[in-house]
């Protein structure tokens, strides 16, 4: 894990700290990462992962009707990116800032429920807070978008994505510690137990891979 820098060409020791304890942090099993180009120009320093969460081999989750057999399937996704600016940013309210991504495919009858932008919301309040992180101006959004298919795929079922983005301030470099919550987030959006303490947990649809 290298990060991008795009200011000083000496890396801050703050930042080297913070990249180190992302190496060294250990996630559950089921979350597949990958390094991704992080963005150049919200920040002079950055370093951005892309994941994904699998699950239904061992019965974590359900599979399909007619799945029976399938083999782990991906269940969820999503993006953590850190920035970093030496100087602070007002809006920040640090140095840091941790920006995140979950995407999950849930089933199509929580669309009409009035409280499932809360009840997403309250994953990322309480896995932070289960967690034992500090942080500072948490923020984000949570939107669900249901599809409809008609005419010659009239017979797929309708599906309910849900995306939650949600960013706040660490008020330390060991960051590994908030990479292990944004895995924890992608993994409670795809229904994977074991869940943080008083999170409520929501039925998922496995997603297919190709």
């Amino acid at each position: 894990m290298t990060g991008e820098r795009t200011g000083d060409p000496q890396v801050p020791a703050s930042f080297a700290a913070a990249l180190a304890s992302l190496r060294e942090r250990r996630l559950r099993g089921d979350v597949h990462l990958a390094e991704i180009p992080g963005p150049g120009r919200i920040a002079p320093y950055t370093v951005a992962l892309e994941g994904e969460v699998v699950g239904g081999a061992d019965g974590t989750v359900a599979p399909a009707p007619g799945d029976a057999d399938a083999g782990p399937q991906e269940v969820a996704t999503g993006r953590f990116v850190v920035l970093h600016d030496p100087e602070g940013q007002e809006t920040w309210q640090g140095t840091f800032r941790v920006v995140t991504l979950v995407r999950a495919t849930l089933e199509p009858e929580l669309a009409a429920d009035p409280l499932l932008a809360e009840v997403a919301w309250s994953w990322v309040t309480e896995t932070l807070t289960a967690a034992g992180v500090e942080v500072r101006a948490t923020g984000g959004t949570v939107t669900r978008v249901l599809s409809q298919s008609f005419g010659a795929l009239d017979a797929t079922a309708d599906t309910v994505d849900l995306e939650i983005r949600a960013s706040w301030t660490p008020l330390d470099t060991d960051l590994g510690a908030h990479l292990a919550v944004w895995a924890d987030l992608m993994a409670t959006a795809g229904g994977l137990p074991p869940l943080p303490a008083g999170v409520t947990a929501l039925a998922s649809r496995p997603r297919r891979t190709p």
